[in-house]
């Protein structure tokens, strides 16, 4: 099975400074890549990151200015020119279907993808079919609509190989249980998959983009293993966050402690701030999970099951 880990783009918020590019999320789980907010320049960092177009399966747009979308018109003519052999859906606020027109059309070339247009109109599950997951996005709190996205793995379940073992269940006959639900054991007894197993819970991965704070950050958070969440400013600058719609360092890892959060990814930094120890020090106040300081290229596994 192919690694759940999640590929760092770019970081920036507003403008790309030397060190970080303009956002950009690749999400990578089980055979599926999520594209999250391909700002400018997304193209070449996804090069930058040995990662192929063909990677993707789904482009999600949290909502409509620049530094979230403007990569998309070189990320849609790349899947076409390297003729991605599957679909790609694109799922984005309906609010602003004339920005996803416009950049889907940016220039004159030749598709050879078929790109699937999924308009966001309000919070809920979403389509995508074939997929091993669940998809939903949630409304947020922002000048222009905007929505956070969340994937749920269905639960499942986890042998036991003590429980196995002891009724003598071994090879073939596993994979039967598996397959069926029952099995007639060595002895003779009809074993049930329940016997043998516990229930697994399936794990889950949140994006949360610009926004100021509000009950949709919270939902999306809840009991994530993977967030990856906006932390533009300081607390210090907690007047400009809510001037603008978005988040604190602090705001952040609130959230995610009260969320049971297993790794909280922080970024959107804005570029008044060229150090971010400020940023470490504030959510270390609040959450003492696994944190992360996004920063461009890097790579962030999605966190072993418990």
């Amino acid at each position: 099975m192919s690694p759940r880990e999640l590929v760092v783009l770019g970081t920036a918020s507003q403008v790309p400074t030397r060190h970080r590019n303009h956002n950009g999320y690749l999400l990578l789980w089980d055979g599926e890549g999520l594209l999250f907010d391909p700002g400018e320049g997304t193209q070449r960092q996804l090069l930058h990151a040995g990662v192929s177009a063909h990677a993707i399966t789904r482009i999600c747009v949290t909502h409509f200015h620049g530094d979230h979308c403007l990569g998309l018109p070189g990320i849609i003519q790349r899947i076409n020119l390297d003729r991605v052999p599957h679909a790609v859906s694109a799922y984005y606020p309906a609010s602003g279907q004339q920005f996803f027109e416009r950049l889907h059309h940016a220039s004159a070339f030749h598709e050879t993808v078929t790109l699937l247009p999924e308009p966001v109109t309000g919070s809920g599950e979403l389509k995508a079919p074939g997929a091993p997951f669940a998809l939903e996005a949630v409304r947020l709190s922002h000048p222009v609509e905007s929505f956070g996205y969340r994937l749920t793995e269905p639960d499942g379940r986890r042998l036991l190989p003590a429980k196995l073992a002891a009724l003598g269940l071994t090879g073939p006959l596993v994979g039967e249980l598996q397959r069926r639900g029952t099995v007639t054991a060595p002895d003779g007894a009809t074993v049930a998959l329940e016997q043998v197993s516990e229930e697994r819970r399936g794990q889950r991965a949140a994006f949360v983009m610009d926004t100021g704070l509000c009950a949709g950050v919270a939902e999306l958070a809840a009991g994530a293993d993977l967030l990856v969440i906006e932390a533009t400013f300081l607390e210090a600058d907690r007047r400009l966050a809510e001037e603008h719609g978005h988040l604190t360092a602090a705001q952040a890892a609130r959230v995610a402690a009260e969320a049971g959060v297993r790794t909280l990814v922080l970024t959107h930094f804005s570029q008044r701030y060229p150090d971010l120890t400020g940023h470490l020090v504030e959510a270390r106040r609040h959450f003492d999970g696994e944190l992360v300081l996004a920063e461009d290229l890097m790579r962030v596994p999605v966190p072993r099951r418990l």
